[in-house]
């Protein structure tokens, strides 16, 4: 009943991307059964027990071992999975991370149920990324990751072996740089994104496989008349390395009309059809 407990920092922080803590997890057990693991039960029953019972909520006060929230969705949707792609709801890279399942994830990040590298290639897009600015929200310099209104509303190319490889790439080679560096996903960015590193193997390695994965993600669409130009450019008085602002413009426009197009399709208004893979913010795991 121990498991990881997986939160944004870690995701971004650690250079293996793993929980720092871990959490009791009963489950959907009855009382009796829980308590035959008698030190966390003991556990819950001094810490938790007591606030719950301050509780008007019948079920979360009489059923106080419990989550107040199990996701039960998203425990089916990763059941047969031994990975998944997930992205902190607050980030300044906007950049999903592939972990192992059997851990609890908190609600700092959002879950994808998918381990497909296709899906991490275009989810790791400068294409999402603008997307995921334009549509979310921010938080100071960073962005706030909202499913319902960045995931479910993108339009999402079709499956290709160019986008696969380009997202198999970018997991294994990063996750490589990353622990040999010993370094987390926000610092390696941090120096992708600094116009002063150009000796740096490892960072400009890192700035060619997101190219390819930007120009996978691009003939996906099949829009390889957009030229991306990738450089250090200016974007919301930040420089950063990006695609151009003219290609930025560009990328959004055509999205945004794919977006209507589906939607059309659909008879559903101008959202995208919803993928209910991914994990809602009101299906979190706490309260």
């Amino acid at each position: 009943v121990l498991f990881p407990y997986l939160n944004g920092e870690d995701l971004n922080s650690r250079p293996d991307s793993s929980a720092s803590r871990w959490v009791i997890d009963f489950g959907r057990m009855e009382q009796d059964e829980a308590a035959t693991y008698q030190l966390p039960f003991d556990r819950i029953l001094h810490l938790v027990k007591p606030e719950r019972d301050k509780l008007k909520i019948t079920y979360r006060r009489d059923y106080w071992w419990r989550f107040a929230a199990w996701a039960p969705s998203l425990r089916k949707a990763i059941a047969n999975l031994s990975e998944v792609l997930v992205i902190a709801r607050v980030s300044k890279t906007v950049m999903p991370l592939r972990v192992p399942t059997g851990q609890v994830p908190s609600e700092a990040c959002v879950v994808f149920a998918t381990d497909d590298y296709s899906d991490q290639a275009v989810l790791s897009s400068s294409l999402h990324q603008v997307w995921a600015i334009t549509y979310g929200s921010t938080l100071e310099t960073r962005v706030r990751y909202t499913p319902s209104d960045v995931f479910e509303t993108f339009p999402r190319p079709p499956v290709t072996a160019r986008l696969e490889a380009a997202g198999r790439s970018l997991d294994v080679e990063r996750r490589a740089i990353m622990r040999h560096r010993d370094i987390g996903l926000t610092q390696l960015y941090n120096r992708v994104n600094d116009s002063t590193v150009h000796s740096d193997e490892d960072v400009e390695r890192t700035r060619e496989i997101h190219i390819e994965v930007d120009k996978a993600t691009i003939a996906a669409y099949g829009w390889d008349d957009v030229a991306l130009e990738h450089g250090f450019h200016e974007f919301r008085k930040m420089v950063r390395w990006s695609i151009s602002p003219i290609a930025r413009v560009e990328i959004l426009d055509r999205l945004l009309l794919e977006n209507h197009r589906r939607g059309a399709n659909s008879n559903r208004g101008t959202p995208a059809p919803v993928d209910e893979a991914v994990l809602s913010e009101t299906d979190s795991l706490f309260d």
